[in-house]
């Protein structure tokens, strides 16, 4: 035999609980069931929500709904303060400029978001931008100071449709 001999300390294991093997093994009789009911029965058990047979909570709500999620739009926003402080007088602002000066994430591939301009912060240079959108006081201040803006992303036209599926018209 070795020098060693590995056991476990006394106490650290313990036996396999046994049920259902007479009275006298105090864990007879209900075999730790409790007396009568659905947990009491061979295959009685019950999932997550129910409550008795009664209908439950989650198909007593109402299952309708709409979310907007999936036309959601999302944007890269930069301030008219940062490009005030990023670009000289008449540059153009498009979103290969922004990204090149580090104003936007992405200018390219399909995470790259629409870029929109919005007003906060001073703007006093005569720049012209070329943007997806901008806020209406983004496009006052850039007018005020003597800069151009084009829009390049196209609103989207609303049609209106009937019970048939039909549009109104």
């Amino acid at each position: 035999m070795h020098d060693f001999d590995l056991r476990a300390p006394v106490g650290a294991s313990k036996g396999k609980r046994i049920v259902g093997r007479g009275q006298g093994s105090g864990r007879g009789t209900t075999s730790g069931k409790g007396n009568k009911g659905q947990k009491a029965r061979s295959g009685g058990k019950t999932y997550i929500g129910f409550e008795g047979g009664q209908m439950p909570l989650y198909r007593r709500l109402a299952q309708r709904g709409f979310s907007n999620h999936p036309f959601k739009r999302e944007w890269q926003v930069v301030n008219l303060g940062e490009i005030e402080k990023r670009y000289g007088v008449s540059e153009v602002v498009d979103s290969d400029s922004l990204y090149q000066k580090g104003l936007i994430r992405k200018n390219s591939g399909p995470k790259a978001f629409p870029v929109k301009i919005l007003a906060m912060g001073d703007f006093t240079k005569k720049l012209s931008f070329k943007v997806a959108s901008a806020s209406a006081l983004a496009r006052e201040k850039i007018e005020k100071a003597g800069g151009g803006l084009t829009i390049t992303l196209q609103a989207k036209k609303k049609t209106i449709k009937n019970k048939k599926g039909k549009p109104n018209g």
